[in-house]
């Protein structure tokens, strides 16, 4: 079967919604025609599968897409059943998802907890504005508990820094975190995903634990943007990119949950 989401712009948004995106939109193949009368999903003793119109869909790399759990399957075929004349890659965020773990991250997994932890050693926790007073307390009010999640459950504590002057962070609390991250591509796939939209490796692992729901997290990660746009206004462009995002976001926190 072939692969309609090969082509996704993980970045992208309706051609629509703004300039970027219809010229983004102008740069991609047309969308295919829906084949298939129904998604539902099947079990091959391995585990779940989606099928459309009998057939199990297959990842870009040709694998079966086939997941862990009867949640996750149906979640994936409901994504399927909820095309329609088009199938459009950018209302599926979560078997793109599923896709890029099953193809890109499970022969890589090392690569991607190192990437993680790359960033767990620059997290946007960790920097902390010198002014004015009510972002400092902002910032404190959202990032504070992850900090104290991180020291009091893991033993993982780091130092600060204000302004943006790189602080190297103890060696032991980095081998703590990486000892938290998944091995599994599923939720492995998710950790990263979060971790690059949010720039916090250690938010994306307390959303992970479900130390953090989803939209406390999503808040917390954009403590400075909304800073900034209350003071300057909202970027109709911008705005666009970060609904966009919100949607890859809330595919990783499903595929944790329900993967």
């Amino acid at each position: 079967m072939r692969d309609f989401l090969s082509d996704f712009d993980a970045g992208g948004s309706e051609p629509e919604a703004n300039p970027l995106a219809r010229a983004q939109a102008s740069q991609r193949p047309p969308r295919a025609k829906r084949f298939y009368k129904e998604a539902s999903v099947g079990a091959d003793g391995e585990g779940f599968t989606v099928l459309l119109d009998a057939r199990p869909v297959r990842t870009p790399a040709r694998a079966l897409l086939r997941v862990p759990t009867r949640a996750l399957a149906e979640a994936l075929a409901a994504e399927w059943a909820a095309q329609g004349t088009d199938i459009d890659p950018l209302s599926m965020p979560l078997t793109r998802l599923v896709n890029v773990a099953l193809d890109r991250v499970a022969p890589e997994a090392g690569a991607v907890r190192d990437e993680v932890l790359g960033y767990a050693g620059t997290d946007m926790l960790f920097y902390r504005a010198e002014g004015p007073t009510r972002l400092v307390e902002r910032q404190a009010l959202h990032w504070d508990p992850v900090l104290a999640w991180a020291r009091e459950a893991h033993g993982a504590a780091f130092y600060l820094s204000e302004g943006v002057c790189h602080v190297a962070q103890p060696q032991d609390a980095l081998a703590r975190i990486r000892a938290l991250l998944p091995e599994a591509p599923l939720p492995l796939a998710a950790v990263h995903v979060l971790t690059t939209l949010t720039g916090s490796a250690l938010l994306a692992l307390a959303v992970a634990e479900g130390v953090v729901d989803a939209d406390s997290a999503w808040l917390a990660a954009h403590v400075d943007e909304d800073w900034n746009r209350e003071q300057w206004g909202e970027d109709e462009i911008a705005t666009a990119r970060r609904e966009a995002r919100r949607q890859e976001f809330d595919a990783a926190v499903t595929l944790l949950r329900v993967g």
